[in-house]
């Protein structure tokens, strides 16, 4: 089955490029040039990735974000404006799980997206952590097969970015990382120095599984090095 793709973004030559590269590539795309339809879109369609454009008219894209945030955790690709730093944490506050900056090669484009959607899909029919145990800890479980989180009892809904992050650090419980590390294993990526990625989803992270995110239990910061995962398994 093909995967599908939903690009909201107003720039129609932009959105013409983007999936005509994208289609061949054998994606399926679905394009929305404002961002009332592509929020409409994007809850009543199963995507595998949405490509979302900052500056929209009728809903911009924070809203659209936000909004998608609260009953789905689909990969989102966001487009920020040139050098623009306040929309690149923003948006990762919000639960982006990655920004391009425009201008942008068609090449970077494409390569961000396959990276994307080839950490959240299937390989060969089989899940990448479908052989994977589940992870239980003191008030924390988190199970990959169905990328499902419970924290003290109540089913935590994560980003597909957080969820990798988190699965990561407590599958090396114990062992700390640096940020260069943590970005390799999660981002898939080279790292360019860009703290304020992995801070951010740390951040969102502990807001959502610690009983206290002042004071963390089980996202701890390793002062001068990067972080660990502190949780004594029960299994």
């Amino acid at each position: 089955m093909k995967q599908k793709i939903l690009i909201i973004d107003d720039d129609i030559e932009l959105c013409a490029l983007v999936e005509r590269y994208l289609e061949t590539e054998g994606y399926v795309v679905t394009t929305k040039h404002n961002g009332a339809d592509g929020l409409t879109e994007g809850l009543t369609t199963s995507y595998q990735l949405v490509v979302l454009d900052v500056m929209l008219p009728q809903k911009n894209g924070f809203d659209v974000l936000s909004d998608l945030r609260k009953t789905s955790s689909v990969p989102v690709l966001m487009l920020t404006a040139k050098d623009s730093e306040i929309d690149k944490v923003l948006g990762l506050r919000l639960g982006a799980d990655d920004y391009l900056t425009k201008p942008f090669s068609m090449n970077e484009f494409v390569a961000r997206v396959q990276s994307i959607i080839r950490r959240y899909t299937t390989l060969g029919g089989e899940s990448v952590e479908e052989s994977a145990s589940m992870l239980t800890f003191d008030n924390l479980s988190i199970a990959p097969a169905t990328r499902e989180v419970i924290a003290s009892g109540a089913t935590v809904d994560l980003t597909a970015k957080e969820f990798d992050l988190l699965y990561f650090l407590a599958k090396n419980s114990g062992r700390v990382f640096t940020k260069k590390q943590i970005y390799r294993a999660v981002w898939k990526d080279e790292y360019a120095f860009d703290d304020n990625n992995i801070m951010v989803h740390i951040r969102r992270l502990r807001k959502k599984i610690e009983p206290n995110p002042e004071q963390p239990q089980f996202i701890q910061t390793v002062w001068g090095v990067g972080y660990k995962f502190d949780g004594r398994s029960i299994i």
